[in-house]
């Protein structure tokens, strides 16, 4: 029976995150990352008060360091953002704050032109014209 994968997709920092917890059968058959989502993941170990989570997300940041070269938000990515916000403003949501990082992921998915995998498909609500997102 043939692999009914995606040959490749974008993971968001949600499935990054859970990635040892996920059937590797719901993923793409090669997988990347943002530099979006490195940076996310960089900043996890800043945010706890608690010493052992604290240390859960540094090794975590540490292993996806080790494992993915991000792809970076270069300048067309940067043009695709512009259409992923116009997307979600169009449809009365916000696209600054807490979603700006959703959309920068996005749009670097969108310029890349590969599948998006995430464990929170509403917050890719209206982009679906733009990107494939895949709820994992």
């Amino acid at each position: 029976m043939p692999d009914r994968r995606h040959p490749q997709g974008l993971l968001d920092t949600s499935v990054v995150v859970d990635l040892d917890e996920l059937d590797a059968q719901r993923l793409p058959i090669e997988v990347a990352v943002s530099a979006i989502t490195m940076a996310e993941l960089a900043a996890g170990p800043h945010a706890p008060t608690d010493p052992a989570e604290r240390a859960r997300r540094q090794d975590r940041l540490q292993r996806t360091e080790a494992t993915f070269e991000p792809m970076p938000f270069d300048a067309d990515a940067a043009r695709a953002y512009g259409l992923a916000y116009a997307a979600v403003v169009a449809t009365g949501r916000k696209a600054r704050g807490a979603r700006a990082v959703d959309l920068l992921i996005a749009a670097t998915a969108i310029a890349a032109q590969l599948p998006l995998y995430t464990r929170n498909p509403k917050d890719f609500n209206a982009l679906d014209h733009l990107v494939e997102i895949v709820a994992v």
